[in-house]
């Protein structure tokens, strides 16, 4: 569609008290959906207070105060959006407003760009809004994924832009291509994907419906990937590197992510407003109400086989598969039309999906808001920490993986990663993993370092302690009693389980930090 020919921006054709209130809605729940960001100065985010920790690092890098144990070490390679933005935009406002503002950003641009996609389809909007609002705090996003998050928007709009122009000049098709490609490479590699998948799809499918001849489409397939496979041929020869070696597959999860989708911290309101969700979506297709076009039916076959087939880890990047689901769900309401028969229907639509949105959120707000207090607790326990020392980080009760029993823990998991700051210490679970994070661990605490993991289970450090290692024991904590100043067991307080090795210094409902004692 050529620039000057396209329609209004509108909802359908409804009465207009119908259309009033879809807008009004619409503009309510947005403007409601963004209050948690706004409300919490570290929102509760499993890996967010680990992404703070770092943009402190960056952002001091080259200050005589800066840390003394990690180094700034930028290379070609992806997922750098927040590291590129965030440090420049924390000179005019500090780094934890920059921060939360990159996140605030990221959710903008996947209300607007999912807005933009559908209206550039269309000519009007009708479901992306709700569908983005609906996704704004599912799974990938609340464990905060955000440099994703922020690549998904900008891939939405990329999507738009390309397709905007898919009739028009090839030089401004290719330049815009250029560009989105570029941006999205250094913002994150997995959006990338998205975007070229989503617009290869889209070609093809034009090939399909007979809409151009085959050397053209080739031709146009050509251009799309060009931009990509010169960034990554000027990334091999400057050594650069798109995350670590590790593929790993889990198919058992793939039947249960889309039940777990929806919400991080409660499966329970996950699972039913997933159900629900699908149950309708089935129901309005089966009777004829849903409709996907052509294009739809190409891209959603195409997302279907790309969620069975991807890794669950692939460059050293877990959830891989995970991050499918909401792409998806903001690309394909573009490719799909919703005709319901009358206004108690369409009412009825308006208030299922505006509950599925409010429940969500209401879940999100009853874990972020007593964070507060939680993330302000661990922040005052610092100062009971000597600056330049090295700090363990153990948990109770697991290894590391997400505690789907209680997820509502999950957000405290990197909260000590930001000794790193308050305390210039080291903390060896600073996500500082080559291909993902421009910084490192000093030589001299390299070997204690872990690229990306999270806490250590508190019986392996007991088990250490009293000489009983197991074999398999990870080499950075067969000696953590004499290479470590502080532990912090995160967890329901309990006895100390060492108490010749360990001193209490500070306890919380979410963690103990204990001075450890050296052992020759």
């Amino acid at each position: 569609m050529a620039p000057s020919s396209k329609p209004p921006l509108t909802i359908p054709a409804h009465p207009g008290s119908e259309r009033t209130v879809a807008i009004i809605v619409l503009a309510v729940l947005a403007a409601v959906s963004l209050l948690p960001v706004l409300l919490t100065p570290i929102p509760a985010m499993v890996d967010y207070p680990n992404h703070l920790a770092r943009m402190y690092i960056l952002s001091q890098n080259g200050a005589p105060d800066a840390n003394p144990h990690y180094e700034v070490a930028w290379a070609f390679y992806p997922n750098l959006g927040m590291d590129l933005l965030v440090p420049q935009l924390a000179r005019l406002t500090g780094v934890e407003t920059a921060t939360r503002l990159f996140l605030l950003l990221s959710q903008l641009l996947i209300i607007g760009g999912a807005l933009l996609l559908e209206w550039v389809r269309k000519g009007r909007v009708h479901l992306a809004g709700f569908a983005a609002l609906a996704f704004l705090y599912c799974l990938p996003f609340s464990w905060g994924f955000v440099n994703f998050e922020f690549g998904l928007g900008l891939a939405l709009f990329g999507i738009a832009v390309y397709l905007m122009l898919a009739d028009g000049p090839w030089p401004l098709r290719f330049a815009a291509n250029l560009l989105f490609v570029t941006a999205l490479y250094v913002a994150h590699f997995f959006s990338l994907g998205i975007y070229g998948a989503t617009l290869g799809l889209f070609e093809l499918s034009r090939i399909r419906g007979r809409q151009m001849s085959y050397p053209v489409a080739a031709a146009r397939l050509g251009a799309l990937a060009l931009p990509a496979l010169a960034l990554f041929a000027i990334m091999h020869v400057t050594a650069g590197s798109i995350g670590s070696e590790g593929t790993s597959w889990f198919p058992g999860f793939k039947p249960v992510w889309p039940l777990r989708i929806m919400n991080g911290y409660n499966l329970t309101v996950a699972a039913a407003t997933g159900l629900a969700l699908m149950i309708a979506l089935l129901l309005a297709a089966r009777r004829g109400v849903l409709r996907l076009e052509p294009a739809g039916i190409w891209l959603a076959t195409g997302f279907a086989l790309l969620y069975l087939v991807i890794p669950s880890k692939l460059f050293g990047t877990s959830f891989v598969d995970l991050r499918v689901i909401p792409a998806a769900a903001l690309i394909l309401p573009a490719f799909c039309s919703l005709s319901l028969p009358n206004r108690a229907w369409r009412m009825a639509a308006l208030a299922g999906i505006s509950g599925i949105i409010l429940l969500n959120l209401a879940v999100v707000l009853s874990v972020w808001l007593p964070y507060r207090a939680d993330y302000a607790a661990i922040i005052a326990s610092f100062q009971k920490i000597d600056r330049g020392s090295r700090v363990l980080v153990g948990s109770i009760g697991d290894n590391g993986d997400p505690p789907f029993a209680d997820l509502t823990s999950y957000p405290m998991y990197y909260a000590p990663t930001l000794a790193v700051h308050y305390a210039n210490a080291f903390v060896p679970n600073l996500f500082t993993e080559t291909g993902k994070q421009p910084v490192r661990p000093r030589e001299a605490v390299r070997n204690i370092a872990i690229p990306y993991g999270g806490p250590v289970p508190s019986d392996l450090l007991a088990a250490i302690a009293t000489g009983r290692p197991p074999a398999d024991a990870p080499p950075f904590v067969r000696t953590w009693y004499r290479d470590f100043d502080f532990l912090y067991v995160l967890g329901s307080p309990a006895a100390n389980p060492l108490p010749d090795l360990l001193e209490v210094l500070e306890t919380s409902e979410r963690f103990v930090l204990y001075r450890i004692r050296r052992k020759p």
